[in-house]
């Protein structure tokens, strides 16, 4: 958006909210809630009875039943600690419950078995439970931490940029590099769902976008895998993000309504008939294109998103999740706002996307589970752009992709301390492509010929998986495990082994080593060009990392990581023998088309990162990290450069203190180094008025390094049978002037720079009844 937009409804919404925030509710007796849940094993997912359940700092508390499952009522409004302790098992202290007046909140524990605590010896309840699949490179947020970070936007993508593993890109969208990798390396699922993209205006082969989908009342918790993860995930070099969808309210049905300034929206949530199962539905819709066309100024995007989940109890035993996430969006770039911005086209991008999902969970016997699932995506991809100077046709696709999955993971304790981790995954990846790309003067200045393709491209792909997980003396935990993969389209069979190692020197020091070998398949777009690039050998990565953990409280964690990881197989263009093709995957940038590839490209990364995160046990929380990396790949003549991800250092700080129930205050800073940008050749680009890159000069300059400060007030209303929260959130308080890029200006001929946003407050009101 436009440095300086917007600026009459800003001061509205500011003002409005200020008032709302002083306003203060007029209530009888204190107002309560209930909270209910459910404590099971980590591993099996088997119920576990007898477990204590307590409010921490408080004496309020139950305990579970037979099946595993607690109730507790009469508990007064507001955000607690949950600890939870049972013999034999690993305690646990889950943060950030909030009880909302009149409504029940359902939590769900998962336990670790460990070894028989010996009498009179005081367990510590632990903030941060162990990952033995993947010690290393694992980072948990649950919905309130990505709530309440400021510049999230209510965006999980948004709030693991501020990860030391994560490259600083730009604040205008959500792209994850992680540790070098190129966004498309990343992988998200959803509840076991594999999702291609979470984001409103998907970038095709990609991951990234300007602005979540899924609806953060949904999220249980998400966790981050960015280093060595399980052979139970496959086809992705860099990291995977598994997030957990909550299950709806078993009890009645409630309601919430929120407004920022961005969208409005409203959620609902009940129980099935017969108290066998609940659902939840949500819906969203932007206004920005309504409040930009009222002031005349720029251009915005519209969305929308409307997703659901339904949980059924088919017995005890055995449970069907049911899910569905939509979402539209569109941005209509005119032909006078480009001509202002000194754009070459003008045109629409539209995308619409949507993900059905089944999952079945079954509790086969004593030590033994499985989930079975079966989804659907469909992505359309529809844009058409103009020359500002012609009004020829430049660009016109209509593509289509189609994604469908099953997927089975198994769960079998062969003893107190071992188990088996093993499934299948089979997958179709199918694309309709359908576009014409006008030729013209590249910015190479050499000129394209006209490009056509009218093709499907159908890619089937299966996997087997297995990992077993054995803990020595309680103190080694080894983890090895496979992963047997085909991939069809280049009649390709691999096998990726996978190793961790944890050894716990004391209560507070543990050692963690990993290794693995990934493998990823080139995104369908890029195949499409050129029937013969369906043969193209699978990129391929090899991680290596060591770290240790510290425990510094129990609610504080210090970890350091070192890591390398190493490409090869990379696809390069021989008629653009400087550029990385993958590095094209960015919001800003999209796959172009290409008439020549090999699979001759290497790259690395290799860094260092250090974080410190603290879990609000009272008062305050934050997560101090910084990382230094450098990320480079070889080009097609053999000339190791820089990739554009190598921001070489980064430093973020996030923290928050909440006085009470009422109020809470948070910030988040944020440092990198400038990445990396080939500049133009002035004389050329003038001589042409297009953007000529210097290629003497690849990747050999660095943007202006990047800071930011993200400021967050939140105010609570509690009344007897509804909650009002109320929140101002500033985004880059001191109005740093971040540079995105610089664009060669068509309109003055000249290089101009584009900003990343500027101040920007925001008012949010989010109301449950």
């Amino acid at each position: 958006m436009p440095r300086g937009a917007l600026p009459g409804v800003l001061t509205v919404m500011v003002s409005l909210g200020a008032s709302l925030m002083v306003t203060e509710p007029a209530v009888g007796n204190a107002p309560v809630g209930i909270l209910k849940g459910s404590v099971s094993n980590r591993a099996t997912g088997e119920g576990l009875p007898g477990a204590t359940v307590l409010l921490a700092g408080t004496t309020i508390g139950g305990s579970t039943d037979i099946e595993g499952r607690y109730t507790i009522n009469e508990v007064p409004a507001g955000a607690y600690n949950l600890e939870v302790r049972l013999i034999g098992y690993q305690a646990i202290t889950l943060t950030d419950i909030v009880i909302s007046p009149g409504r029940s909140t359902t939590i769900d524990a998962r336990l670790r078995e460990t070894v028989v605590e010996a009498e009179g010896v005081t367990v510590t309840a632990g903030y941060f439970p162990a990952n033995d699949v993947a010690p290393l490179g694992t980072v948990g947020f649950n919905a309130q931490e990505i709530r309440r970070s400021p510049g999230s936007a209510n965006d999980v993508s948004r709030i693991l940029m501020a990860l030391p593993s994560t490259a600083a890109i730009s604040d205008n969208a959500n792209d994850l590099a992680v540790r070098g990798g190129s966004p498309m390396e990343n992988g998200f699922y959803v509840d076991g769902i594999p999702i291609p993209n979470i984001n409103h205006f998907p970038v095709q082969g990609s991951t990234g976008g300007p602005i979540g989908i899924l609806n953060i009342d949904f999220v249980d918790n998400a966790d981050f895998l960015t280093s060595g993860f399980s052979a139970a995930y496959g086809d992705r070099l860099s990291s995977v993000v598994d997030i957990k969808f909550r299950e709806g309210n078993r009890d009645r049905i409630y309601g919430k309504a929120f407004l920022s300034f961005a969208g409005f929206g409203a959620l609902g949530e009940g129980p099935l008939p017969g108290e066998s199962g609940s659902w939840m539905i949500a819906a969203n819709k932007s206004y920005l294109d309504l409040l930009v066309g009222a002031i005349g100024t720029g251009v915005a995007p519209q969305y929308g998103d409307i997703q659901g989940k339904a949980t059924l109890d088919l017995d005890q035993n055995h449970r069907l999740t049911l899910m569905d996430i939509f979402g539209h969006s569109t941005i209509d770039f005119d032909k006078e706002s480009s001509i202002d911005l000194g754009q070459r086209y003008y045109g629409v991008n539209t995308s619409t996307q949507n993900t059905a999902g089944a999952s079945w969970r079954a509790l086969w016997s004593k030590g033994f589970t499985s989930t079975t699932s079966l989804s659907v995506s469909t992505t359309r991809f529809d844009n058409e752009f103009k020359k500002v100077n012609s009004d020829a046709l430049a660009l016109r696709a209509d593509n289509n992709d189609l994604n469908a999955s099953f997927r089975n993971l198994n769960y079998l304790m062969l003893g107190r301390h071992e188990r088996l981790e093993f499934g299948a995954d089979l997958r179709l990846d199918r694309g309709r492509f359908d576009y014409f790309q006008r030729g013209d003067t590249t910015s190479r200045g050499t000129v394209d010929p006209d490009f056509t393709v009218a093709r499907g491209v159908s890619s089937p792909k299966g996997a087997l998986f297995a990992t077993y997980i054995t803990e020595i003396a309680d103190r080694l935990t080894i983890s090895a495990g496979a992963r047997a993969e085909y991939y069809e389209l280049s009649k390709s069979a691999v096998v990726a082994p996978r190793l961790s190692l944890s050894y716990r020197v004391s209560d507070r020091l543990t050692l963690s080593a990993n290794s693995g070998i990934f493998y990823q398949q080139i995104p369908l777009v890029v195949l499409s060009s050129d029937p013969r690039f369906e043969e193209l050998e699978n990129s391929r990565a090899y991680h290596f990392g060591l770290g240790l953990e510290y425990m510094l409280r129990p609610d504080t964690r210090l970890s350091i990581e070192a890591y390398d990881k190493e490409y090869d197989r990379m696809p390069l263009n021989p008629d653009d023998p400087f550029r990385s093709v993958v590095d094209d995957a960015l919001f800003n940038e999209r796959f172009t088309t290409y008439t020549n590839l090999e699979p001759a490209g290497k790259a690395y990364t290799r860094g260092i990162e250090i974080m410190i995160q603290k879990k609000m046990a009272q008062d305050l929380y934050g997560l101090v990290s910084a990382s230094y990396f450098r990320s480079r790949f070889q080009d097609y003549t053999g000339v190791w450069r820089d990739r554009i991800y190598d921001n070489r250092f980064i430093f973020s700080v996030i923290g928050g203190y909440k006085p009470g129930q009422e109020w809470e205050f948070s910030a988040r800073w944020t440092y990198a180094g400038g990445r990396p940008y080939t500049p133009f050749d002035e004389t050329l680009s003038r001589q042409a008025n297009l953007g000529i890159i210097d290629q003497n000069r690849i990747n050999a300059e660095r943007y202006p390094a990047y800071h930011s400060l993200n400021i967050r007030i939140d105010r609570k209303f509690y009344f007897d049978n509804h909650l009002l929260d109320i929140y101002l959130s500033v985004w880059n308080a001191y109005n740093r002037a971040n540079v995105a890029g610089y664009f060669w200006n068509s309109t003055d001929n000249v290089i101009d720079t584009q900003d990343q946003w500027s101040l920007l407050p925001i008012v949010g009101v989010e109301y449950e009844f």
